[in-house]
């Protein structure tokens, strides 16, 4: 194998000879670049009192308003625009993402690696927490602590996180219990190493493809549970954006003929959680060598 052909760049290349792959990584980042720049290209902050205009409530996709601005997703009927809007509220959506897999990942491989290394009744305890958890559906695990936290993006940040960490801990958990039985583990303890050199330096890097291809998913399962908690009620609060508030807010609008306040929302999110997905299922087939040809 020559230099240039390393491990990582083989990987990239076989990412990238997948054209649905390709195709879905690059709406996720355009809808990346679209909210991080979002404030700085949409028209309008829709939560600012001072730019909206009850006059402009419920415009079709398209229209003007009196100033002359252009709704082409049209507005709600607050008079927010509905560009504007999904902005911000994928802000929220991929902010609370992104910090609760950090902290559930964080937490998950910890708990893992100290259930493959310790074994005996550190082992049982971590994992019959985690069977106990994953018993339960999510969204109800949730729910029940909003209902004790209360509302706020901080309080659905700890939710998921308290939701997602067993997943991360069984994944880490097999694949260094493997690890931990061979010789090289046992050469390094009589060496003297500290324990958790052994399982940062040994036992953590045989865990990370599975790792890699869960935090995908984990991502896509944060941020459509974030919108369903949002759309329930249960989420952020109201006088914060959010994808689930935004179908939530044009639910009733259906029926009546405005569409657009409750369908362009969940378009946003539907193409951000499929093309998450589609990139995992990629990664997967990639990391696995029993899925590859």
């Amino acid at each position: 194998m020559s230099r240039r052909d390393t491990p990582t760049r083989r990987l990239v290349a076989d990412f990238f000879s997948d054209r649905i792959a390709v195709i879905a990584l690059a709406v996720f980042a355009a809808v990346a670049v679209f909210t991080l720049f979002g404030p700085w290209i949409v028209p309008q902050n829709p939560y600012d009192l001072r730019q909206l205009s009850i006059m402009d409530g419920t415009l079709p996709p398209g229209s003007q308003s009196f100033s002359g601005l252009t709704y082409w997703l049209g507005t709600d009927s607050q008079g927010r625009d509905m560009l504007s809007a999904i902005a911000y509220g994928l802000r929220i959506s991929l902010a609370v993402s992104f910090s609760s897999l950090v902290l559930a990942l964080v937490f998950g491989v910890a708990a893992g690696l100290a259930a493959a290394y310790f074994g005996g009744r550190t082992d049982t305890l971590i994992m019959r927490v985690v069977d106990i958890q994953l018993s339960f559906p999510p969204i109800l695990i949730a729910l029940i602590l909003l209902a004790l936290f209360g509302r706020g993006i901080d309080k659905v940040i700890l939710a998921i996180v308290i939701v997602q960490w067993a997943d991360f801990a069984r994944t880490v958990r097999a694949s260094a219990i493997v690890e931990r039985r061979k010789d090289y583990i046992e050469a390094a303890r009589c060496l003297g190493l500290p324990r958790q050199r052994i399982m940062a330096r040994h036992l953590l890097p045989n865990a990370l493809p599975p790792l890699i291809v869960l935090a995908t998913v984990k991502i896509a399962s944060a941020i459509a549970l974030e919108a369903t908690l949002s759309f329930l009620g249960a989420g952020v609060p109201i006088t914060q954006p959010s994808l689930g508030l935004l179908i939530a807010n044009g639910y009733d609008y259906l029926l009546s003929g405005s569409y657009w306040i409750a369908i362009f929302p969940g378009v946003a999110l539907v193409i951000t959680i499929v093309a998450i997905n589609l990139v995992g299922d990629r990664l997967r087939d990639i990391l696995n060598p029993r899925l590859q040809k």
